[in-house]
């Protein structure tokens, strides 16, 4: 009789750890110069337990076996029982002194990394870092991933949320109540809570206190920008494209700001993009273009305030519609009576791709002086 077909979630499931167990096993092959032997996945522990992974590596004249656990993207709650089959397996094992444990994932948090060092168990991420100690072997290489949040966590970057991310982000370093935040945030206590909860269970924030004395602090900004960024292109706006006549070709953002303030505008709105980002952190000796925020159904009577013309090609100046995070925090710059987006929404607004742009992005990045 035929085995029983695998479910597409367990098909899946057997992929990753066959991807993983391959990267794995060339890691550890490159890192000891060494070689992979006998390797064995879904090794009975008992009626009900499984060990995903177990393999000899012999390299410098010994031989060890490995045991390792496979998992996506982890957090301290999630290695728990990967580092609790790990031990009694080893338990069990005839020499436990010479096994290695380990885990194996997309990506691991500081927080579970941290964790495992402190058991003694290694790990690998698909990125390629490895950290693996045994006798007179010290593998630590760490190498950057991406800021992922696993499948099924809240969406951090939805309109009212990314409000209270923007606020995170502009006052990092203090420590905050629900009430403070919601007030900088300009949205609801519940929505503050929500996010907050997330980014606890992401370690990217930290708390101190309890009840009404609770205070949180964002502590891993770059990461949270970084997460912000990889969703940034999935936002909704409204573009439209215009042209006005310079009346110097380096003075587009000052031409503009002096027919602003003569309009004296009844609705919110901000430069972005290049040309003020270059103000914020000058970098370009030339930017021929602007950019301008505003809120949904206000491109018109910008437009009428500016004097522009429609240009479906060959035009100067863009204006987005948009609402939400994108008008928190505006500036006012000393040296052009205008309202600039806030850093952060530069940054993100940069990571389009054109001319010198991700340049630009990163000279800013690095006058936000994020930890």
């Amino acid at each position: 009789m035929p085995p029983p077909a695998l479910l597409p979630k367990e098909t899946a499931r057997l992929a990753h750890e066959a991807g993983l167990a391959d990267q794995l096993c060339s890691a550890l092959a490159g890192a000891t110069g060494g070689e992979v032997l006998d390797r064995r996945a879904e090794v009975p522990m008992d009626d009900k337990h499984r060990l995903d992974l177990v393999f000899t590596l012999t390299a410098g004249g010994e031989s060890v076996e490995v045991a390792v656990e496979t998992l996506r993207h982890a957090y301290p709650r999630d290695i728990r029982q990967a580092v609790w089959q790990l031990e009694e397996y080893k338990l069990a094992n005839s020499r436990p002194h010479g096994l290695i444990t380990l885990v194996a994932a997309e990506s691991l948090s500081l927080g579970a990394k941290e964790l495992l060092r402190k058991r003694g168990v290694g790990y690998f991420e698909r990125s390629g870092s490895l950290y693996l100690r045994w006798r007179q072997w010290l593998i630590d290489i760490e190498r950057p991933g991406k800021a992922t949040a696993r499948k099924g966590s809240l969406p951090l970057f939805t309109d009212a949320r990314a409000m209270v991310v923007h606020a995170l982000l502009q006052h990092r370093g203090e420590w905050l109540t629900g009430g403070e935040l919601a007030e900088l945030a300009q949205t609801s206590a519940y929505t503050c809570s929500v996010v907050l909860q997330e980014l606890s269970r992401l370690e990217w924030c930290e708390s101190s206190g309890a009840g009404r004395t609770l205070r949180r602090r964002l502590a891993q900004p770059a990461l949270l920008l970084d997460a912000w960024a990889e969703q940034w292109p999935q936002r909704k706006e409204t573009r439209s494209r215009w042209y006005v006549l310079p009346r110097q070709p380096q003075g587009l953002l000052l031409q503009l700001t002096d027919q602003i303030e003569q309009a004296r505008l009844a609705f919110p709105w901000a430069f972005t993009g290049t040309a003020a980002a270059n103000v914020y952190a000058p970098l370009l000796t030339s930017v021929d273009t602007a950019e301008i925020i505003v809120s949904p159904g206000q491109a018109e009577p910008m437009a009428q305030a500016l004097g522009l013309k429609p240009a479906d090609q060959g035009g100067n100046v863009t204006l987005m519609e948009r609402e939400g995070a994108s008008l928190l925090f505006r500036t006012l710059h000393p040296e052009y009576p205008s309202w600039f987006a806030s850093p952060f929404i530069l940054y993100l607004d940069l990571l389009d791709g054109r001319g010198r742009n991700k340049e630009l992005a990163q000279h800013v990045r690095n006058k936000l002086e994020l930890l």
